[in-house]
């Protein structure tokens, strides 16, 4: 079975999120997409984070209704900073019959040099390329690289921030938000 990794804090997750998944999902070779709620990325400031169970419910009601979607809180589980490589060879040990692929976009894939181990993650693993908005074309040292898959997925132009400021803002963002995401946001009271 062939599983895309979507990482993400995912505070909260959105509309952009789900479709970007569900394109994964459907326009690739990948049979299910696990999006992996990161208990803290290295590159952001914890501060604005909620903490990880009420992400990880978000994405859960999120994910429940589409068969090939899955909350991943494999993360949690294991020393912090969390570093994809350390998440990778945890899930191959843990899941040695799954061939594990990384999702991220095009954005990412500029700075992806940097990340820890960059070279083995491309020796072992797959990783699944989104578009982003850019004024040009975002060249990499990746491009033409075998194990970079370029999906044509639509270009989302949402973010998580845009969304708690919006909120916090007193702006209606209900159409922004899966159905089930809203409602526990609103019942919460969070990032009011």
């Amino acid at each position: 079975m062939k599983i895309g990794l979507y990482f993400g804090s995912f505070n909260p997750i959105h509309i952009g999120h789900m479709v970007i998944g569900n394109h994964i999902a459907e326009y690739s070779n990948l049979d299910e997409i696990w999006f992996v709620v990161t208990p803290h990325n290295p590159f952001k400031e914890k501060k604005t984070l909620l903490d990880n169970h009420h992400r990880l419910e978000m994405v859960y009601r999120a994910t429940e209704p589409y068969q090939k979607l899955k909350p991943c809180d494999i993360e949690f589980k294991l020393p912090q900073p969390n570093y994809t490589i350390d998440t990778l060879v945890y899930l191959q040990e843990k899941y040695p019959t799954k061939e594990f692929s990384l999702i991220m976009g095009e954005d990412n894939l500029k700075s992806f040099h940097k990340w820890k181990n960059y070279q083995l993650i491309l020796e072992n693993h797959f990783v699944y390329v989104y578009p982003r908005i850019s004024e040009n074309k975002i060249e990499t040292q990746f491009d033409g690289h075998p194990k970079i898959v370029h999906i044509d997925a639509p270009i989302m132009q949402l973010s998580s921030s845009f969304i708690r400021k919006a909120i916090a803002a007193k702006k209606n963002i209900q159409p922004m938000l899966p159905e089930f995401v809203w409602e526990y946001l609103d019942e919460m009271n969070f990032y009011k």
